[in-house]
């Protein structure tokens, strides 16, 4: 622990860098979580940029555009593990970058206390609703029922 030095008159004092700051009594301590939480939003984009390009590239420009979309071409891209698991990374990259974005906003903007547990506990369970429902309906899908 760094001891206060009171610098001569006319002159500052910087303090060593490694020197911890002292918290609030009552504070508890951060961990590394929003560090973590901040390098997953930009490797989830950067993934999301090549997942999501890809994905309107071949759903949209390629091979006659959006008039082919149906339930037999959906099978037959479906039939593939590839793309079932192109698109359910795509699916929870999307949902988990787009929650954490929106925790971020909730921790900016909500000011009580017990109003943004109540709007991130909304977040959550709305992100595990889709997230359960999303990767139940990829790995359940049956292209045989047309």
């Amino acid at each position: 622990m760094a001891t206060t030095q009171v610098p001569p008159p006319g002159r500052t004092v910087i303090e060593d860098p490694r020197t911890r700051r002292q918290r609030p009594s009552g504070q508890r301590s951060k961990t590394n979580f929003e560090l973590y939480a901040w390098l997953f939003m930009r490797l989830s984009g950067l993934a999301l940029i090549v997942l999501v390009l890809g994905h309107l590239l071949i759903m949209n420009v390629l091979d006659g555009g959006v008039q082919r979309i149906n339930f037999g071409f959906v099978a037959g891209r479906w039939s593939s593990p590839f793309w079932r698991t192109w698109d359910l990374l795509m699916l929870w990259l999307a949902e988990l970058h787009g929650a954490n974005g929106l925790r971020t906003v909730i921790n900016d903007y909500a000011e009580r206390a017990p109003t943004r547990f109540w709007l991130k506990m909304l977040l959550y369970s709305s992100a595990v609703l889709v997230l359960m429902l999303g990767t139940l309906v990829i790995f359940t899908f049956d292209p045989t029922i047309g």
